[in-house]
């Protein structure tokens, strides 16, 4: 502190110096709060417990119709299976092989024989190839008549037999699947023309008595020379009563 000095009556005056400062400056941690105080409420919210989830209440008189509900169509699908259940056991599903219904070739190729201009042919394999049809066929998509009979081979396979008075090279190209020729093979005493793809598809054509023959399916050549057989002799049993009918000279 000075004082100034006394010059012409002036009353002398003091001086106090500069504020105080801590060394030079004013300390800058005066307006911060002490360290590790938080607010109350960031300190409370931190230490808050979760809310617990919300749990919807249901009603006591929508649970029971929920129930109703419920129970209704437990009771509707039991009704159903009972309903059903005899029809089921009525009809029990074949055993053993595969179901194979009752084909009588003879009486299908005596109503077809009427129309067919021919005698329709009728192969006995016996028990080895079993038909699972036989049938007539104007011939309203093709334009040309045929008599066919279908055979399951004893190795489950299948040849179909198609026989016409009124073939065609078109018509043959088409029930033979357009194959090539690939040789003959002979059968029942005759030569059919083979028709091989190499892979399953075959077909076997012949030209005799006065009607066409073709064997197409998925068997082997053995199954397709055993049931030609059966074919030619029945060919040969079909046109012996015209034979014996011509009157002698």
């Amino acid at each position: 502190m000075t004082t100034g000095r006394h010059t012409g009556g002036e009353v002398g005056r003091c001086v106090f110096p500069a504020a105080i400062r801590d060394h030079g400056r004013v300390s800058e941690t005066q307006d911060k709060p002490a360290a590790g105080h938080q607010p109350d409420a960031a300190a409370a919210h931190q230490t808050s417990a979760p809310e617990a989830p919300y749990k919807p209440v249901i009603a006591a008189k929508a649970a029971k119709r929920a129930n109703a509900s419920v129970i209704g169509m437990v009771i509707a699908l039991l009704v159903c299976v009972l309903a059903f259940l005899p029809i089921v056991l009525m009809n029990p599903a074949p055993k053993g092989e595969g179901f194979r219904p009752a084909v009588d070739v003879s009486s299908a190729a005596r109503n077809a024989e009427g129309v067919a201009g021919f005698t329709p042919v009728t192969p006995d394999t016996g028990d080895t190839f079993t038909p699972n049809y036989a049938r007539w066929d104007s011939g309203t998509g093709s334009g040309v008549p045929t008599w066919e009979i279908g055979f399951l081979t004893p190795k489950e396979a299948f040849i179909g037999l198609t026989q016409t008075s009124q073939a065609n090279p078109t018509w043959v190209l088409q029930q033979t699947g357009n194959l090539p020729v690939t040789g003959t093979r002979n059968a029942g005493g005759q030569d059919w023309e083979l028709r091989d793809s190499g892979k399953e598809k075959r077909s076997m054509v012949l030209e005799y008595r006065g009607t066409t023959l073709i064997l197409s399916g998925t068997a082997s050549l053995d199954e397709f020379a055993k049931l030609a057989a059966a074919v030619v002799t029945s060919a040969d049993e079909g046109a012996a009563p015209s034979a014996s009918a011509t009157p002698s000279a």
